[in-house]
């Protein structure tokens, strides 16, 4: 961090990773809206407020062609988000700024337009609940929402009296008669998500003047009112006639489980019909072809303790009338099922000849091409992206020459880019904020596991490393576990801690993406095993570098990650310190608690997570550990961190003395989630990390956080 006398005289670190406040004051984009005439580009910006403790959000235009800076076109203290383009060229977003028209209501996440011509934005619907996501028809002017309502509501009318007399007699009290109640750090219900169409309504006032800009109110028109909880969590596309929704929809089972089946919501009858219902399947809607006739369907298997998830592309006729669901399940046409990737649809090419789809690649996320013509079932895959980043966000401009999408890596955070489609050559867009410097390099490193797999991974050097000076080293494992190290993070930054001289290694052993699936089976129902001997693998072959000191080594991880971390500290002393964030400790009592116990219990037998749990191996930890968890985690329960401090401190090998004094910290948030969230914590958080690291590999005794209060 950049010294007191430096701040004081106002002096600018030598890059923002070396001044945690100049890091977290970073721009962050996110999320990308083509015009249907693919002229605008939109974006979000967050930035941070000046007290430091919240992002606001606005709502930002890019050139396409990439000529004019980026331009802010939104501005409020309460933030815009979710835009989405209208066929007029009108541009919708959700906000819970006030409405000047009516200054003392209440906030409510209300649905505002800016006229596709320029001027100010305005609300055009609100209500007692708000609206969150938003869907366009891209050939029509048809808008819809989704939007929370009570779910013993009638009618929007009831729906605000109930919200109104609970509000008003302070109940907070939730009856549950179906599981899940909770998810991430959210308390389901009492409200369920409903689908409206976003209609014309009556004139309030017949006969009263209008001047010419007058608007015609706006109305809802609910297109699942009797859709119970299976909208949660849903995933839903618009066809670009506007005439159906297709949507996924979780259909509950027998012993508290459930699955996602595939339905088609007719837009004039407001009827729901389920095109795919497979024992062992879930559904997901991908995008619809231009023509209106075929579904992008992409389906994931239900896990066994034997086998992992199989997820794999599909098309889906829709042309003709809704079928039975088990022939449709039977026209379902394959796509791409030799490819041994678990592909992200993104967009249609407009003649439909194409589909553009993501995936994990080898520590990148490339966009492919899949040929859609001739034999779908064999492909051809193309990968048009070349470069190690990872693009998300991705749309096509309609004349189909080129497309667009956030594209980001650990050596940049997300921007907006051009891809050439004809020959996968990439264009950075003028951007609201330029790359953030930092001082160091990144490295592809890789080893070989006992059974002869590739293990790969990303290593990041801070400057000066070097056989004379060299650098201790930070192995840090990602969460999931079925993810991969490939794209920037603001939550897990090694350039922060590059820039205090720590290397940091970041790998991808079993369990991950982008390797195929043999590569997540290695580890699938045995995470002590194979993942943890990739692990040790490549941190053997990374260490053996001149410019490595492996006399100074520590571990870190979050979720899975965290889990991990608590494996190894029960199973080698190699580290001179372990940081667990958010970790499983005792995986019979996290099963039945997580948030999702159906999928964790189909994952592992009580037998496997018994051979796999850490807290069998509390009386082998011998390294300090800083144990980090927030209260409002429901995705690891703050059980987890509770009963790993306790065991710690009772069992380890490092226990509380007779004065009650422990290496070993724990960093409790009472309100915050699996991820730490406001920026003020965030700072605390790495902070914290910097102080355990520099105390137990450095013998550095630096300050822990001011804002702590110590």
């Amino acid at each position: 961090m950049a010294s007191p006398d430096a701040e004081t005289l106002g002096e600018k670190p030598e890059t923002p990773f070396h001044d945690l406040d100049h890091y977290l004051a970073l721009p962050r984009v996110a999320g990308l809206a083509l015009s249907p005439d693919g002229r605008r580009l939109v974006t979000t910006v967050a930035t941070l407020n000046a007290k430091g403790t919240e992002y606001g959000t606005a709502l930002w235009e890019l050139d396409p062609a990439g000529q004019k800076q980026a331009r802010r076109i939104t501005r409020s203290a309460k933030g815009e988000t979710g835009a989405v383009f209208a066929a007029s060229g009108e541009l919708y977003f959700s906000s819970a700024r006030p409405d000047p028209e009516t200054p003392d209501a209440d906030p409510v996440k209300a649905l505002w337009v800016l006229p596709a011509d320029g001027g100010e934005a305005r609300v055009v619907l609100t209500r007692a609940g708000g609206v969150s996501a938003l869907l366009a028809a891209k050939d029509t002017g048809a808008l819809f929402v989704s939007a929370a309502v009570l779910s013993g509501s009638t009618d929007e009318d009831d729906d605000e009296e109930r919200r109104t007399a609970r509000k008003d007699n302070k109940v907070a009290a939730i009856l549950h008669s179906g599981y899940p109640v909770r998810y991430w750090d959210a308390d389901l219900g009492p409200v369920q998500p409903r689908l409206f169409a976003v209609e014309p309504g009556e004139e309030s006032a017949p006969g009263r003047p209008t001047t010419v800009d007058a608007a015609p109110p706006l109305t809802l028109r609910n297109l699942s009112p009797d859709a119970g909880a299976g909208l949660r969590d849903a995933e839903s596309v618009v066809s670009p006639d506007g005439k159906t929704i297709y949507s996924s929809f979780s259909k509950p089972l027998a012993r508290a489980n459930s699955r996602s089946v595939l339905v088609a919501i007719d837009v004039a009858r407001g009827t729901r019909t389920v095109l795919l219902d497979t024992e062992g399947m879930s559904y997901f809607p991908g995008p619809v072809s231009p023509d209106n006739r075929t579904l992008v369907v992409l389906s994931e298997s239900d896990t066994t303790p034997e086998s992992a998830p199989q997820v794999r592309l599909h098309l889906l006729d829709v042309s003709s009338p809704a079928s039975a669901a088990d022939s449709a399940a039977a026209a379902l046409t394959p796509l791409a099922h030799g490819w041994d990737r678990w592909p992200s649809p993104a967009a249609w090419l407009p003649d439909g000849s194409a589909l553009l789809v993501t995936a994990d690649e080898d520590g990148a996320s490339p966009v492919f091409r899949i040929s859609v013509s001739g034999d779908a079932a064999g492909g051809p895959v193309t990968r048009l992206t070349a470069d190690t980043a990872a693009y998300t966000d991705v749309v096509v401009a309609p004349d189909g020459s080129s497309a667009y999408a956030l594209r980001s890596s650990y050596e940049f955070p997300p921007e907006a880019v051009r891809i050439d489609l004809a020959g996968g050559d990439t264009v950075r867009l003028p951007a609201p904020a330029e790359r953030p410097q930092y001082q160091g390099s990144l490295e592809r490193v890789e080893t070989t596991a006992a059974d002869g797999t590739r293990v790969p991974a990303y290593l990041a050097l801070p400057d000066g490393a070097s056989a004379g000076s060299p650098a201790p080293l930070l192995l840090w494992i990602h969460g999931g576990p079925l993810g991969s190290w490939n794209a920037w993070t603001w939550r897990w930054n090694p350039w922060l801690l590059v820039a205090r001289g720590y290397a940091v290694l970041l790998p991808d052993p079993a369990l991950s993406t982008g390797y195929g699936r043999h590569h997540i089976q290695r580890g699938w129902g045995a995470w002590g095993k194979a993942p943890f001997t990739d692990l040790m693998a490549i941190t053997d072959t990374v260490v053996q570098r001149p410019d490595i000191d492996e006399t100074r080594t520590a571990a870190m991880g979050g979720s899975f990650g965290g889990y991990m971390a608590n494996w190894v500290a029960g199973h080698t002393d190699r580290f001179k310190a372990i940081v667990t964030h958010a970790s499983l400790w005792a995986l019979d009592q996290f099963g039945p608690t997580t948030d999702d116990a159906q999928y964790w219990l189909r994952e592992m037998t009580a037998q496997m997570a018994l051979e796999n749990s850490p807290h069998l191996h509390v009386e082998d930890i011998s390294t300090p550990m800083l144990v980090i968890h927030g209260d409002k985690d429901y995705r690891v329960p703050i059980g987890e961190g509770l009963r790993l401090w306790y065991e710690l401190l009772s069992r380890s090998q490092l226990a509380a003395d007779e004065n009650g004094e422990t290496e070993h910290r724990f960093l409790y948030f009472p309100d915050e989630n699996h991820w730490i969230l406001q920026p003020q914590h965030a700072k605390v958080w790495y902070g914290v990390v910097e102080h355990f690291l520099a105390r137990n590999l450095l013998d550095k005794d630096l300050p822990v956080p001011a804002e702590l209060g110590l």
